[in-house]
């Protein structure tokens, strides 16, 4: 499976939560122009996806809700991951990601299943898995992507990167909601920060 990412395996962090905000709102304003919903399943970030989205007025039109699966034995009964695929690759994987995005989307009922795993800090490294590596996926039963990254912050910033990583990837699968008649941006408005993801996994 390929997951996408830098060559040196890093990505820009962003962990300033009014950006994360105008993010969280961007990506609002697209589900709900699209009319699909989004569900998540979180491991390291701890809820954090789920907190940023609700804090958008309305969320409930699009935001389902999700879990928050920090233990395997909870990433198992409640997205279904595989125990298989947890001893095989463990729970910060490209692989379990894209399990926790699909079970969630299958679970919970969303259009859109979102997943993070990763190891925030400062404890948690092994010597192929160091502290800030995250995956994050998304998935909608036809296909699934998958980024990684590496962060280099304390635990809490790491959480906050990782969470902005997966809004941006949200961003880069939901189309840009139609243009308001407002012919400028008001200041403070939220702004896109995400293109397209540059690879895409085979669905699981």
């Amino acid at each position: 499976m390929s997951v996408a990412g830098d060559p040196a395996g890093r990505d820009r962090a962003l962990d300033d939560m009014p950006a994360l905000l105008g993010l969280a709102a961007e990506v609002g304003a697209r589900a709900a122009a699209a009319g699909r919903t989004i569900v998540t399943a979180e491991s390291c970030t701890g809820g954090l996806v789920g907190h940023l989205l609700t804090e958008i007025p309305g969320s409930s039109a699009w935001y389902l809700g999700g879990a928050v699966v920090y233990s395997d034995a909870l990433k198992r009964g409640l997205t279904d991951v595989p125990a298989a695929l947890l001893a095989a690759h463990g729970a910060v994987s490209g692989e379990v990601a894209a399990s926790l995005a699909d079970g969630a989307r299958e679970r919970f009922g969303g259009d859109i299943g979102v997943a993070v795993t990763g190891i925030a800090g400062p404890t948690g490294a092994t010597p192929t898995k160091p502290v800030g590596l995250v995956y994050v996926a998304v998935a909608d039963g036809a296909r699934t992507v998958v980024r990684r990254a590496v962060w280099d912050g304390d635990r809490s910033a790491n959480k906050r990167a990782s969470a902005g990583l997966v809004l941006r990837l949200l961003l880069g699968w939901l189309p840009a909601a139609p243009a308001t008649a407002s012919p400028t941006t008001a200041a403070g408005s939220p702004t896109s920060a995400a293109g397209p993801p540059t690879t895409t996994t085979g669905s699981t």
